[in-house]
């Protein structure tokens, strides 16, 4: 069973990054920003915004983080993106999630511009991606991308099962191994027989949030499984799939912790830069 390093994968591509940022600055006197908008005390939010300040700076980004109390009103917000949207400094802006129940999700992820929207969660971003064109990739789902294709660089014709229907990552994974020629199966917590699902599949990707859901009875040998899920449990962190039972049958598999998590921060990082080539 070939265990699939997340951070080892990401600290390639992170390296490949940094050389590419140091061949911006050459050409055009200019290096892609990345700012993040973080709100409240969430302990979660507040560990991964430093993750990706510390990413970023690594790979030579300019990056900032914005902090504002729980108690921010949503007219600040929006006025702080719409000033981000016109400040060429900027390349990529994103508002850390969840955010406080008073602050309208949607009217915050549509006030950022499609094209410094690194989370890739811009309807318009959203519809390219469905319809094949270029847009910003959810860095999930891309990093979860990257890990397949290292395992397997052609998914030409491949059974992929879709555990999750989420917008953050079941949706764009969908469209992503559908571009590969793969036939996809979108399931979630209220498919029947899941199991039987499973079976099929030659790629599994568990983004449910459902502790160990999948065991090693509902894979078959030679599946690459992509394990998205992070769950506190009694034990200690836990993904969605049974790791113990399903490393004795897969081809493949993801750990969690240090697996599709270190890839969603470096793929982030690939965004701003993108959006950043595409400004230029």
């Amino acid at each position: 069973m070939i265990l699939i390093d997340g951070k080892k994968e990401a600290a390639i591509l992170r390296e490949e990054l940094k050389k590419e940022v140091l061949d911006l600055k050459a050409r055009y006197n200019k290096i892609p920003g990345l700012t993040v908008i973080l709100i409240g005390e969430l302990a979660p939010s507040k560990i991964y915004v430093r993750n990706k300040e510390k990413s970023a700076k690594e790979v030579g980004l300019k990056s900032e983080v914005i902090k504002y109390p729980d108690s921010v009103d949503e007219i600040t917000i929006l006025n702080k993106i719409y000033e981000l949207n016109k400040d060429d400094s900027v390349s990529g802006i994103l508002v850390q999630l969840p955010l406080p129940k008073h602050i309208n999700k949607k009217k915050v992820i549509e006030a950022i511009r499609p094209e410094k929207d690194v989370d890739g969660f811009h309807p318009q971003n959203v519809g390219n991606l469905s319809s094949g064109y270029e847009s910003s990739i959810p860095c999930t789902p891309l990093g979860c991308y990257f890990l397949i294709k290292k395992v397997e660089p052609n998914l030409s014709g491949k059974k992929a099962i879709v555990i999750g229907r989420s917008n953050l990552n079941g949706k764009p994974m969908t469209q992503l191994l559908l571009k590969e020629n793969c036939t996809v199966t979108i399931t979630h917590s209220k498919t029947k027989d899941l199991k039987r699902e499973c079976l099929k599949g030659d790629i599994i990707v568990a983004a449910v949030g459902i502790p160990e859901l999948v065991r090693g009875d509902w894979v078959k040998k030679d599946t690459i499984v992509i394990d998205v899920g992070i769950n506190k449990t009694e034990k200690g962190l836990v993904g969605d799939v049974n790791f113990e039972e399903v490393s004795k049958v897969a081809k493949a598999l993801t750990p969690v912790p240090g697996g599709v998590g270190p890839m969603t921060i470096a793929c982030l990082l690939k965004n701003t830069i993108e959006c950043f080539k595409r400004s230029i």
